[in-house]
């Protein structure tokens, strides 16, 4: 479908040039593209770094279209980075962890430096803990589409998997397949009171786990590891499909549950309070949709809705056909909430008032329906029209996709959308935002060929979709 001022094919080109504007070059390779294009004067100057969780959308645009040497050089990058952990700073970084975003630099004197930022740069100075498991799924990815399996198979990817692997299984205080993390430590990257076992997390866990355990070699001395990392997937399948999933019957059984209950007969095993629901929930739930919740904890369950985990479950596979069903109902019935305007709402509803207060810390920025709290998103479309076109949803894909289509490059390609339908461009979002041109691109490349969705989406190595 044209746009008033670009019909597809010149967003396309105008898209791919911005792209390939972007890219970073250390050494003489490319090997990855900054944030924005427009970042010149404002305050987040992290802005000119390569962040790992948005290269993930360029890469794949560079696979689909056949570049795959930039996406070689980025994953080998990271395996650089990694191996210099020891000598960023005073002290050791963990094994496994990957920074959030890297940046080459310029001394003025001839000299070129890699800097690596682990979250010393970002609001909060939290660690992130998705570009590990971005990094492994992303490694996966290219192994599925080239074809090829020796870089994974090089030590030190070998190291680096196996490290991730390791941080992800090791022994902890607690006895749930979830992964517990800190507020602010993936896309969500400020307070938003999504601190403990975040449902994006614990769907790129799974996925992570899956194409670690596959691409780490099957040696004697790490087949424990291996069949860990299985056991691990397969618990949190099941874990999120049975505590994590949220319909009106799940609601109505929560909405009756006894408290104080102890033993292994207890049905409401997390003593999750039937007041701590939502007064908006109950009326909003439509009959036949669901979702999986945003967190899960001991006598707390978050309640609101955050679409990245919900499209990555569909589109990992953790969803099965009844739950992928019921989440794009849930689209299809609430598009004014989840969608509006501007392709996707990042989380809903937005906290207000004194949860805005308490659970934001005043946060300028998270101001109610805008950025992560409510604000809309480009940089999610590609996953709504993946996980749209897997779930048989062309409609509601393409729909979407002629929203977006409608005001993007009109606007210069914004980072994020306020309001409650998203239909104002965000106070301080950047314009030429590469994830949102780069999310545009791959949405454009899956609706002229749906079959790359398939290819994209599940675990990069399986052909099908396994049920675990």
């Amino acid at each position: 479908m044209p746009t008033p001022d670009h019909n597809l094919s010149n967003m396309a080109v105008e898209a791919k040039q911005l792209l390939y504007d972007a890219i970073i070059e250390y050494q003489g390779q490319a090997v990855g593209t900054i944030a924005s294009l427009d970042c010149d004067g404002m305050a987040a100057t992290n802005y000119h770094d390569c962040f790992i969780r948005d290269f993930v959308s360029a890469a794949m645009v560079f696979l689909i279209e056949g570049d795959t040497e930039i996406v070689r050089n980025f994953l080998c990058l990271l395996v650089e980075l990694h191996d210099r952990r020891k000598t960023d700073i005073g002290h050791s970084r963990v094994s496994g962890v990957m920074p959030a975003s890297f940046r080459v630099r310029d001394d003025g004197k001839g000299n070129i430096h890699l800097h690596a930022d682990y979250g010393d740069m970002a609001i909060g100075r939290v660690t992130p803990v998705d570009s590990m498991l971005w990094w492994l799924i992303l490694l996966g990815l290219y192994c599925r589409v080239t074809g090829d399996t020796t870089l994974a198979s090089g030590p030190g990817f070998q190291i680096c998997i196996r490290a991730i692997l390791d941080q992800c299984l090791r022994e902890r205080l607690e006895d749930l397949p979830t992964l517990l993390v800190p507020d602010g430590s993936f896309m969500v990257d400020r307070r938003l009171g999504v601190y403990g076992h975040p449902l994006e997390i614990q769907v790129l866990l799974y996925a992570a786990l899956e194409t670690g355990s596959q691409l780490l070699h099957p040696e004697e001395a790490q087949l424990p590891l291996i069949k860990l990392a299985e056991k691990r997937r397969r618990a949190l399948c099941s874990y999120l499909r049975m505590f994590y999933w949220l319909d009106l019957p799940r609601l109505n059984e929560i909405h009756r549950f006894d408290t104080e209950e102890f033993g292994a007969d207890s049905r409401n095993m997390l003593n999750i309070c039937p007041q701590s629901i939502p007064d908006w929930l109950v009326d909003w739930l439509p009959d036949q949709a669901g979702f999986f919740v945003a967190n899960l904890g001991p006598a707390r369950m978050d309640f609101r809705f955050f679409a990245g985990g919900n499209l990555y479950a569909i589109l990992y596979g953790i969803a099965h056909e009844t739950q992928t069903t019921a989440i794009l109902d849930l689209y299809e019935a609430r598009w004014d909430s989840l969608i509006g305007a501007m392709p996707v709402k990042l989380s809903y509803p937005a906290l207000v008032k004194q949860e805005w207060t308490l659970l934001t810390g005043c946060d300028a920025k998270n101001i109610p329906w805008s950025y992560h709290n409510g604000g809309n998103w480009p940089a999610l479309l590609q996953s709504f029209v993946g996980a749209a076109l897997l779930g048989g949803r062309s409609d509601l894909a393409e729909r979407a996709f002629a929203l977006a289509s409608h005001k993007l490059a009109r606007e210069q390609w914004p980072e994020y959308y306020d309001g409650r339908q998203g239909r104002l461009v965000g106070r301080r979002a950047n314009r030429k935002q590469l994830w949102s041109v780069s999310s545009w691109l791959v949405a454009y490349h899956l609706l002229q060929d749906p079959g790359l969705a398939t290819l994209l989406a599940p675990a990069p190595l399986v052909q099908s979709q396994k049920n675990p």
